[in-house]
This record gives structure tokens, C-alpha cells and sequence, in this order.
């Protein structure tokens, strides 16, 4: 990362990055662009944006951490991590943060695997799997579970809010669409046993107006065990 890079996650974070973490960035960055060459993790007009709308959007999160007085020891989910975003970011700067970033791509997860290895991120624990089918002891069982462009936010909401302990918090990366989609999510927030709470919107480091929102959601209660639905059924009958 160059200087005004490393000024600008700090002045997200509110606090300096030591020398461990902007190595292990920059270790993150090369691993990265030489898998994606051959494996699409991100497409390539979007690698000339790494920082920007990968590690900096990841750590924006930060902002709900921040708002929600979120303990850095708590354990995380991130549904259909991908390349590794929202997940390994967050564990670089987070290293007593527990986190679990899951992918049903075998590929991107032993990307996850590599970095794992690689930078000797101990708190971070891929899973290679479909999230309807991970056990039942994972639910109802995280602090924080997140995604990052995965599924329309009815979808959403099923593959991610049953893994949430009561009490927790599901946040979802969402963009200029994020206030359609929460219409369309009523019922299945109320299937759900949860409630929006707000939206956190943050800006990225880019020429143009790049706006983004999280979505914020507390658990209040656990659902029916049936959530998520095996087979695609959220896909095929979504709430």
C-alpha cells in the first residue's frame, strides 16, 4: 500500500497500523493479483481498484464496530467471502477477532487457505461449503455475521440471520439499491426473528461519488431451525 492508502485506512480505523499488519497488506496485494491471474476471484478492471473498493469497503465496517461498541474478541461469520473480502482484511486488523469466511467455490476458498497460511492469520478459519449445509452448531452461534455482494437482501437475510446468536447483529454491504431491497425484505425479516435497526452509509476513496450502506439488523429471537432451506429453496420460494 502506498502512503495515502495506509492514511486513509488509519483515519477509518482512528488508530495508527502496525508494522505486522502493513506487511501482511502487502503480502495480501501480491498473493491476490498472482492468483487472480489465473483464478477469477475479481474481474480485472476491478484489480487496478484493489484498495479501494475491496480493502478499504471490507474496513468500513469498522464503522458499525465503532457505532455499536463491538469488542474486538468476538467470533464472525463472513457468507460467500470470495476473495477474501470482508474476511481477511478484517483479520489483519482484527487479530483477536475470530472470523469464519465461507465459500461454496472450492477455488476461492483454497485461495482463503493460502493467505491463511501465508501470512500466519491464526484467527482466521475457512470454511469450503455451501452455508445451508454448515452443521447445526454453527447457528445461532456468531457475534457479527457479514456478506459483501452475494444475494438480494431476502436471500440474504436466510442464508445469514439463523447463524446470528440472539442479541447479535447481521451487517450487509449494500450499494444504490439498498432501500429497494429492504422493502422487498419485510417478511423475511420478520420470518427471521430479527429487525432493521439502520443503515450506515460511508464513501469510498474514489474520483467519482461512490456511496455504499451497511445495513444493520439485530437478532431478537431464534427462528425456526428450518432456515436456512436446503436444496436452493430460498432461491426457489424466497421469503
Amino acid at each position: 500500500m502506498n502512503k495515502e492508502q495506509i492514511e486513509a485506512i488509519e483515519k477509518l480505523l482512528g488508530t495508527g497500523l502496525s508494522k505486522q499488519a502493513l506487511l501482511q497488506f502487502n503480502d495480501y496485494e501480491k498473493l491476490f493479483k498472482i492468483y487472480n491471474s489465473h483464478t477469477n476471484l475479481i474481474s480485472k478492471n476491478d484489480e487496478n481498484f484493489f484498495f479501494e473498493k475491496h480493502v478499504y469497503d471490507s474496513l468500513c465496517l469498522s464503522n458499525f464496530f465503532t457505532k455499536y461498541k463491538i469488542q474486538s474478541g468476538i467470533k464472525l461469520l463472513d457468507v460467500g467471502t470470495g476473495g477474501g473480502f470482508p474476511s481477511v482484511p478484517l483479520s489483519i486488523v482484527y487479530p483477536e477477532m475470530q472470523i469464519y469466511p465461507i465459500d461454496s467455490v472450492a477455488k476461492k476458498i483454497g485461495f482463503i487457505e493460502l493467505v491463511q497460511k501465508e501470512l500466519r492469520l491464526e484467527n482466521l478459519h475457512p470454511i469450503c461449503k455451501r452455508v445451508e449445509d454448515l452443521n447445526t452448531e454453527y447457528k445461532n452461534s456468531f457475534d457479527v455475521v457479514t456478506s459483501r455482494a452475494v444475494a438480494a437482501l431476502n436471500l440474504l437475510l436466510e442464508y445469514t440471520v439463523p447463524f446470528v446468536k440472539t442479541g447479535g447483529y447481521f451487517a450487509a454491504y449494500k450499494s444504490k439499491n439498498a432501500q429497494e431491497e429492504l422493502a422487498y425484505a419485510k417478511n423475511a425479516i420478520e420470518t427471521l426473528k430479527s429487525e432493521f435497526v439502520e443503515s450506515i452509509s460511508y464513501t469510498l476513496p474514489l474520483e467519482e461519488d461512490y456511496t455504499r450502506e451497511l445495513l444493520i439488523f439485530k437478532k431478537k429471537s431464534a427462528a425456526s431451525n428450518i432456515y436456512p432451506r436446503k436444496s436452493g429453496q430460498a432461491k426457489k420460494k424466497p421469503l
